[in-house]
């Protein structure tokens, strides 16, 4: 467990704490001078539950930038220099193997004085360790599984481990991640194997390699895929449902049906899931004859998801073109186990620029344009004319209308009265 600790020590309130090339003095604080005794902060993460060759990240701050800053203690084999960033000091010296469990000081100097002091505690070392799945557990067909080699021990070596089992694709290289949560562990060995779709109920053998090939350990691993009366065989899905892509709406927005969106305009397809397949991040799919293409659905991993159940959602694009009406969306999940249908509603195209799936005004947007107004600042929308009975010479009267209607407008001109 890594902890951090801040220690401060007050600034001696006499005399030069450093000189660079014997003119500009160091000073505590982030604006007194030598004497007035400002503090210097060092902050020491993993200063407790160290392990003999674990890192301890240093950090100190208030001491001016521009000469040596040094750390000492019994628990490393020298004075460590600290490197200069911006308003701070900071080194990561690693505790010495041979270092036996207790509580040792550490001094900090600014050019040859010391300004703070504080401690480390180190505890014993621990044998290596492999670690695959969690007694007990039981890994679905598709799953995740993450293994680890912590061998922070005295005379390990190696620089790379291997894990193999009946249950993975290929073997799984082990490497260290210096970026890892474990970043004080300079000597433990990670990495993942997903297990593959297809793979049978049973126990397998996780077998660790190391240097050359021979067995370091080995672990039993149990898969079983989800039955009927598993809480997650057909877990609980909802969905799908559908939201805009505009700034101000969100999954929390998201509704099955009524849902209005423009051919050639854009809609958010969402689905929730408590107990999802593991895998589905990889294949959950929505299809519709609406779609131009079937769309996959990402895991939403943002902190608005929190509390929720796990959510998955993608922007579909709408074919250009298409007929105004009614069109099912389609999400199979479980291995297709569960199935479910909503419907989406596209309107006609709109043709104000840039416009997108947005509910509701798209649709009276683009009624409007379609039905067009006449008499108003000389429009040169089409009049449509609704023949009773719907014979052919009715459907020509109505063109002829419409033709006579736009040579009206066109000899009276912009603003001007109508033409005899």
């Amino acid at each position: 467990m890594n902890r951090t600790r801040t220690a401060v020590a007050a600034v001696l309130a006499t005399g030069t704490l450093w000189c660079a090339g014997g003119a500009a003095p160091a000073f505590a604080g982030d604006s007194s001078r030598v004497g007035e005794g400002g503090p210097v902060h060092v902050l020491l993460n993993s200063a407790f539950d160290n392990r003999p060759g674990e890192l301890v990240d240093i950090e100190v701050q208030g001491v001016r930038e521009g000469g040596d800053v040094t750390v000492s203690s019994p628990v490393f084999p020298h004075a460590v220099r600290l490197a200069p960033r911006a308003h701070a000091h900071h080194g990561r010296p690693a505790i010495a193997m041979t270092t036996r469990p207790g509580t040792y000081p550490l001094t900090v100097r600014a050019g040859g004085q010391v300004v703070a002091k504080d401690r480390v505690e180190v505890k014993q070392s621990r044998r290596p360790s492999f670690t695959a799945a969690t007694p007990g557990d039981v890994l679905r067909p598709g799953e995740r599984l993450w293994m680890a080699y912590d061998d922070l021990y005295p005379g390990e070596t190696g620089q790379s481990f291997t894990v193999r089992s009946p249950a993975f694709r290929k073997e799984v290289r082990l490497a260290h991640d210096p970026a890892s949560t474990d970043w004080n562990n300079p000597r433990l060995f990670s990495g993942a194997a997903e297990l593959p779709q297809g793979v049978r109920d049973g126990t397998y053998k996780v077998t660790l390699y190391g240097p050359g090939g021979r067995v370091v350990d080995e672990k039993p691993l149990t898969v079983r895929a989800a039955r009927p009366g598993d809480r997650d065989y057909v877990g609980r899905a909802r969905g799908p449902a559908f939201f805009g892509t505009s700034a101000t709406s969100g999954p929390e927005d998201a509704r099955a049906r009524g849902h209005r969106v423009p051919a050639g305009g854009t809609v958010n397809v969402l689905w929730r899931d408590r107990s999802p397949d593991p895998g589905e991040e990889e294949r959950l799919t929505a299809t519709s004859p609406a779609f131009e293409r079937p769309v996959r659905l990402r895991r939403d991993d943002s902190k608005a998801g929190d509390g929720d159940d796990p959510r998955y959602f993608a922007p579909a694009r709408i074919r250009q073109g298409l007929a105004p009406g009614t069109y099912a969306v389609t999400v199979a999940s479980h291995h297709g186990r569960v199935t479910k249908v909503a419907h989406l509603e596209v309107t006609a195209a709109t043709a104000t620029p840039g416009a997108s799936g947005t509910s509701g005004a798209s649709g009276s947007s683009s009624t409007s344009e379609a039905s067009g107004t006449s008499g108003v600042g000389g429009s040169s929308g089409m009049t449509v004319a609704y023949v009773a009975g719907g014979t052919t010479g009715g459907v020509l009267a109505a063109a002829g209308l419409g033709t006579l209607l736009r040579r009206r407008a066109a000899r009276r001109g912009p603003g001007g009265p109508p033409s005899p």
